[in-house]
């Protein structure tokens, strides 16, 4: 076995794609919170093809991480010289093998909260960016009287304030999380921070630090054992934690940058004005359609997503979510046909060589449900439209939560932040059946027509079994 570093990456196989750029020669540019499989997957691929280009070698990226799972990061990193290799998966056919040089360093913040600081404070940083999920953009921003920051916000205004003093310009705040104006709600998150700090830089953040918008796609579910092996065969070394992801691949990002950018556009990024279309696309097809098929599918007792798009009765349920409930609330995307786009959703679903997990879906379901599927319901229901798919969705919810609440070692649900909350509601919607829809954000969509299809969905389902009640629907359509 060769362990993958600077010194055997030139003995990878003959069909594996490795930096052929000098590394030595990089400067850290971009500064990235949240290093894990998804920005591997994405941010560090697109500023590798750059550094493949030969003329972006003031954008490679320092990865710096917070949390206490970031350690093995840090090590696995500093053992492979900050090499991984990323591993793309069509439905049919080999792997591709590409491994990925563009880190430049990685620091893990409560080691050295000063360098982290510095980092962000010299000149040569020009952008910041963020993946530190739903949760992160609600969870932290409340300033804390403490000597070195702990979270991003803390870091991201010590950092900015140092640059205010030294006469540096701001950098750039990139949000690549899945949240529909993602740039918007980080402003709103590091203002809110600062004016909680007492900071004479919270103004100044606001209309001086550009947060464009951008929308991120490519599926990555999370690094297996059999990842690291199938990599080992296919390279030649050996990865401690490398990245699985499907082929497809989209950046769409808002041209609003502070400090200068790459040229990502000569890489398959995509530059435009304004991103709110293509990410209300995003979110409410892929990212809702994966809250459609996740709870609905465990009910169904499956564990993959390919499983339950390769089911026939379930497949059309999906497909009725997009068309009938989720499209009619879009607006026009510039060069989208959203048509076969969905169709295109079906098939990226499909590929079970991704093995993508419905338990990474149901993860902080209670952060991506308000954001993915609950405007569209909101939108259906001021166009007196169908919203029958979505509230069979959230039954499914309940349901699963029920499980958990009454058989704990059943529980598919281990991840989020509301958890007891939810199964406590769960439980109370058994004995009361509207109970479930009090919580918080059920709760906010105060209509007759949406709790009457709940409740219906809720019979159903519990009647029928979650086949029936999906087969009911789809006969509704046909119909």
């Amino acid at each position: 076995m060769t362990d993958l570093n600077t010194t055997s990456v030139k003995a990878a196989k003959d069909n594996v794609v490795i930096p052929t750029y000098d590394r030595d020669l990089m400067m850290p540019g971009i500064v990235h919170f949240g290093l894990g499989a998804f920005s591997r997957a994405h941010l560090a691929m697109y500023v590798d093809r750059l550094l493949a280009r030969g003329d972006a070698d003031e954008w490679a990226v320092s990865g710096i991480g917070l949390m206490p799972a970031d350690e093995k990061m840090r090590d696995i990193l500093a053992e492979q010289d900050r090499l991984y290799t990323l591993i793309t998966r069509a439905a049919d056919g080999e792997p591709d093998a590409r491994i990925i040089g563009s880190i430049a360093e990685y620091l893990y913040a409560p080691d050295d909260p000063e360098a982290v600081i510095e980092r962000l404070a010299a000149p040569t940083t020009r952008i910041v960016t963020l993946t530190v999920t739903e949760a992160g953009y609600t969870l932290g921003t409340t300033a804390a009287n403490e000597s070195a920051p702990t979270t991003v916000w803390g870091y991201l205004l010590a950092g900015l304030t140092r640059r205010a003093e030294r006469g540096i310009p701001p950098f750039t705040v990139l949000s690549c999380d899945n949240i529909q104006g993602n740039g918007s709600i980080a402003r709103n998150a590091l203002v809110s921070y600062a004016r909680g700090a007492g900071s004479d830089w919270a103004e100044r953040i606001a209309t001086e630090v550009a947060f464009p918008n951008s929308m991120v796609d490519r599926i990555t579910p999370a690094t297996t054992a059999e990842d690291i092996d199938t990599v080992e065969q296919i390279t030649g070394l050996r990865d401690e934690w490398p990245v699985s992801s499907e082929r497809f691949e989209q950046w769409v990002i808002e041209d609003n940058f502070s400090a200068g950018r790459p040229a990502f556009e000569t890489v398959g990024a995509q530059f435009v004005a304004d991103v709110a279309p293509y990410e209300k696309m995003k979110l409410r097809l892929l990212n809702a359609s994966h809250q459609a098929m996740a709870y609905l599918g465990i009910l169904e007792g499956y564990t993959y997503v390919h499983e339950v798009v390769r089911d026939a009765d379930f497949a059309t349920f999906l497909r009725g979510y997009m068309r009938e409930e989720a499209a009619p609330t879009l607006d026009d995307v510039p060069g989208i046909d959203l048509a076969g786009y969905q169709d295109e959703l079906i098939a990226r679903f499909s590929n079970a060589a991704i093995k993508d997990t419905l338990a990474r879906q149901v993860v902080d379901g209670s952060e991506r449900i308000p954001k993915f599927l609950l405007p569209v319901i909101a939108d259906q229901i001021a166009a007196g439209r169908n919203i029958e798919r979505c509230a069979l969705v959230l039954a499914a919810w309940q349901a699963v939560l029920l499980r958990g609440a009454t058989r704990p070692t059943d529980r598919a649900i281990t991840s989020d932040a509301r958890l007891d909350e939810l199964e406590a509601a769960a439980l109370a919607g058994e004995e009361h059946p509207g109970a479930f829809l009090t919580i918080v954000p059920l709760s906010e969509i105060d209509d007759e027509r949406f709790t009457r299809a709940y409740r219906k969905a809720r019979a159903e389902l519990r009647e029928y079994g979650p086949r029936g009640a999906v087969l009911s629907l789809n006969r509704d359509a046909v119909h």
